[in-house]
């Protein structure tokens, strides 16, 4: 274990792991990303969605940019990640969570490294919406490898899959990336096909992690969903071969 971080000190999360991102950041969701959507209580990190009316900070009239141009916000969340803190190329990556599987949430954790998007190779380990859960890679001129697993295959088997933990694990070396979840393999990348236009493979690079709860957009339509929602953290760890 090179790095984790067991969210066992009640309060803030740690700032040496974890920054915050500010406002309306990406793919027009609904929500407004603030740090008081975010903490720490029981062992476990919070990050609660909520439906409320919130001005946008970064407003400027007649912007064409709708992160500026949206003037304020029915919802806010968290989005934490560990940019320009903790970064890493290849490992094992775990992470024990609670997700909320309701259309109007979009939960997620996932990587980037650095540089321009998607050149610089985006990693979905765990991402639901719309009754689906993900596990994607992305590079290139916006070149995906995805899965989607439908959420009855779950309820199939745990009608309250929902209420419990789960685990979800990256696998990441020098040739594949393998996704899973509780154990079961839900997409493997082939990491000798994903190189972008200029001949460069972006997850032969540092990537950080990202943990979110989006609301919205591709989340499907909030409105009849009841707030607060949550999205928790047990622990996240990272392994790397001395």
């Amino acid at each position: 274990m090179v790095w984790h971080d067991e969210f066992d000190r009640a309060g803030r999360p740690d700032s040496a792991n974890w920054v915050f991102e500010q406002g309306f950041i990406r793919n027009k969701e609904a929500q407004i990303y603030q740090e008081p959507n975010a903490w720490v209580e029981g062992g476990h990190l919070v990050i609660e969605a909520r439906r409320e009316r919130v001005a946008n900070p970064r407003f400027k009239a007649g912007s064409s940019d709708w992160r500026l141009g949206w003037d304020h916000a029915e919802y806010t969340s968290a989005a934490l990640e560990t940019r320009h803190l903790r970064d890493w190329t290849y490992g094992r990556f775990e992470f024990r969570a609670k997700i909320d599987p309701q259309k109007g949430l979009w939960p997620a954790i996932w990587f980037l490294g650095y540089g321009p998007w998607p050149m610089n190779g985006e990693i979905d380990l765990m991402e639901f919406y719309q009754q689906t859960m993900h596990a994607n890679a992305a590079w290139g001129n916006n070149t995906w490898d995805a899965v989607g697993v439908p959420m009855k295959e779950f309820f199939n088997k745990d009608a309250k899959w929902g209420e419990k933990w789960h685990v979800w694990r990256m696998d990441w070396d020098a040739d594949w990336i393998r996704l899973y979840q509780d154990g079961r393999l839900l997409n493997e990348v082939d990491l000798s096909k994903t190189l972008n236009a200029d001949g460069t493979n972006p997850f032969h690079q540092p990537h950080f992690i990202l943990m979110n709860l989006a609301i919205g957009s591709t989340g499907g339509d909030p409105k009849d969903l009841s707030f607060p929602r949550r999205m928790e953290l047990d622990w996240a760890r990272v392994y790397q071969l001395r």
